[in-house]
């Protein structure tokens, strides 16, 4: 017996239903239109993801991991955040990165296999790579923050991961040095039930949100589909770390209603009946309910919000079906410092076959 009491519910603003606590709200001191503007992010982010799976199912993407039922831990938290702090991804933050204002077709050219990543210049952006390797980039992300400390910046990193990240070596590390160098960084952990195919049940003995007692900084359970919650406990998060650079580990609980990547079969893991019930507690149509039932937004912002959406779901499939193969000398930029000349002769050698296979292949003059 620990002699903590524990939340039987994760933190919430908004039910279900759209009705909402409104002295929590009036907290957030978000005005109207920026209330408003977070469903349009949200409708935007669902507009976007559905697009980029429908382009990977017709072959214009090599690969994708939809977010579907995510929308609002990832417009929440980016929210959140300040144009300082630093993001970084794993490969389903299609959310985050529109928030922070990325071109998406450019966001999508790394699943394309086109170029390297998500940002072309993650500096500026304040975004990382997108990163395959579970949990790998954890250690990124508390390694910027201790610069951060360092160069006393008044800034923090932020990790975005899964719950089956969580069982991986990196993330404990990363904790641990958080913790004992007070890096300001924030470990959200989008808990969306499943690890590819391995359930919650398999992946851990206790609450993911629990897990940071043993690192002496705070645990954060919020519900992952309430987008103004999970907003709340970011900006909490992020308030702390520029203080007094304490680290948070946030616990979003969420559904990943798609399969966990275009090549997945859930119906292999999962009920119709369980997905079923997460659908019901979808979060756009959770705060569509909200905005409608407190008057902020009415059938025309919502049209509105409809158009916009569809454009943008043209301009990423122009972008994407449009794009070319780019120059073969692409795929060894930024692998060195300073190129080997081995390498180097191999790239010059492999541009040079390149080049005479595409003039061997093009038809001849008349």
């Amino acid at each position: 017996m620990t002699g903590v009491a524990e939340a039987t519910e994760p933190f919430r603003i908004v039910a279900p239903d759209g009705r909402a606590n409104e002295r929590l709200v009036h907290r957030l001191g978000l005005d109207d239109d920026r209330l408003r503007q977070l469903y349009r992010f949200l409708r935007l982010a669902r507009g976007a993801d559905r697009e980029a799976a429908a382009l990977q199912l017709q072959g214009h993407l090599a690969v994708y991991g939809p977010l579907l039922g995510q929308e609002a831990a990832q417009v929440g938290s980016a929210f959140a955040l300040g144009e300082e702090d630093f993001v970084f991804p794993a490969y389903r933050e299609l959310g985050v990165a529109l928030v922070r204002g990325l071109d998406l077709v450019r966001y999508l050219y790394g699943w394309k296999g086109i170029l390297h990543g998500s940002s072309p210049d993650p500096r500026s952006d304040r975004f990382a790579l997108n990163t395959v390797p579970v949990s790998s980039h954890i250690l990124h992300a508390v390694g910027w923050a201790m610069g951060a400390r360092l160069d006393r910046k008044r800034a923090c990193a932020i990790a975005y991961f899964g719950d089956g990240a969580t069982s991986e070596g990196d993330f404990h590390e990363g904790c641990n040095f958080a913790s004992v160098f007070q890096a300001p960084v924030i470990f959200f952990c989008q808990n969306n039930q499943y690890a590819i195919s391995v359930p919650l049940r398999r992946q851990t003995g206790a609450p993911i949100h629990r897990k940071a007692e043993a690192y002496g900084f705070p645990g954060v359970w919020v519900d992952g589909n309430d987008v103004l919650a999970v907003y709340h406990v970011t900006r909490e998060a992020v308030e702390r770390a520029r203080s007094d650079y304490t680290p948070t580990l946030i616990e979003a609980m969420t559904y990943r209603v798609d399969p966990h990547s275009t090549a997945d079969d859930p119906s292999r893991y999962r009920t119709r009946e369980e997905e079923a019930s997460w659908q019901r507690l979808d979060p756009i149509e959770r705060y569509r309910r909200f905005l409608t039932a407190t008057g902020l937004a009415d059938e025309a912002f919502f049209e509105q919000v409809e158009e916009e959406t569809q454009q943008l779901a043209s301009t990423i499939r122009a972008g994407v079906t449009s794009l070319q193969p780019g120059p073969m000398s692409d795929l060894l930029d930024n692998v060195f410092a300073e190129m080997p000349a081995t390498l180097a002769s191999q790239r010059d050698e492999a541009i040079s076959l390149a080049g005479a296979e595409r003039e061997s292949s093009e038809p001849a003059a008349r």
